[in-house]
């Protein structure tokens, strides 16, 4: 039988419960293997507890340790008994590997790598002149000293597998949501990106054709200007050289009001 990666002890997590302040427990880990293995250590309940380091590698025939905290609780659980679980993985690794190249992906089964796992349960336990004692004892109830777990081990593997699946269920029902949602959603965008740029360049090509008409306006306005003022300069030519006859006055005067209301409608 080949020699387990690590050594843990003790074998579970124990805490001195007191209301409203924080008590921790030290773990050591004992690699009698020839070779480097990284850890990794998860719980169930990650926002009770506060654990030093999570991550770590120990050398050949090493040992290391991690200290997890239980943050100060505001309630005492019934009977003392606590249902939390933490779980060490560990791993051989090659020899050079930093803690910054230690993720999940690392401690997968499915790699063809040996991969150990090891829980632990929680047990927590009172001083003797806690008030939880007495109110244990005044209810005839069991110490929370006797060391029997909760649960059995096949109990708590099938609630392991059974929140497991339920988890699984979950995750790909919302997967099959989000999918759905996006899907519709980025149909109705591209629809949407459609219109707005068949409206831009509508909007564009109505920019471009009234430029062009002011450009045209502008050029006939400048070209009737011209002829007004060479049509000026003849007539005062011609008033110079002694007058004009009636007629060319009048059509003089026809055109420049007829020019006048061009330029001015």
């Amino acid at each position: 039988m080949a020699t387990e990666l690590l050594q843990i002890q003790p074998s579970q997590l124990t805490f001195v419960f007191e209301l409203k302040k924080q008590s921790s427990c030290l773990l050591h880990l004992a690699n009698n293997t020839p070779h480097h293995v990284a850890f990794k250590v998860k719980t169930t309940s990650p926002k009770r507890y506060c654990v030093t380091p999570t991550i770590g590698i120990i050398n050949p025939h090493a040992t290391s340790h991690f200290t997890v905290t239980m943050q100060a609780q505001r309630t005492t659980p019934p009977h003392l008994l606590c249902k939390d679980k933490f779980l060490i993985q560990s791993t051989v690794v090659p020899f050079g590997t930093t803690q910054d190249q230690i993720s999940s992906h690392l401690f997968l089964k499915d790699s063809g790598k040996r991969v150990e796992e090891k829980k632990l349960r929680v047990v927590l336990i009172t001083p003797p002149s806690s008030p939880v004692n007495a109110e244990l004892e005044h209810q005839n109830l069991p110490p929370p000293l006797s060391g029997k777990s909760p649960e059995t081990a096949q109990d708590m593997e099938e609630e392991t597998v059974s929140k497991s699946v339920e988890k699984v269920g979950g995750m790909k029902q919302a997967n099959d949501a989000a999918k759905l949602t996006f899907t519709e959603g980025s149909e109705e965008l591209k629809l949407r990106l459609n219109v707005m740029d068949s409206k831009l360049s509508e909007a564009e090509r109505t920019i471009i054709n009234l430029n062009e008409e002011k450009r045209r306006n502008t050029q006939e306005k400048n070209l009737l200007k011209q002829e007004l003022e060479m049509l000026k300069r003849t007539v005062n030519m011609k008033r110079a050289q002694g007058g004009f006859p009636l007629l060319f006055v009048c059509v003089v005067a026809l055109f420049s009001v007829a020019l006048g209301y061009y330029i001015h409608p």
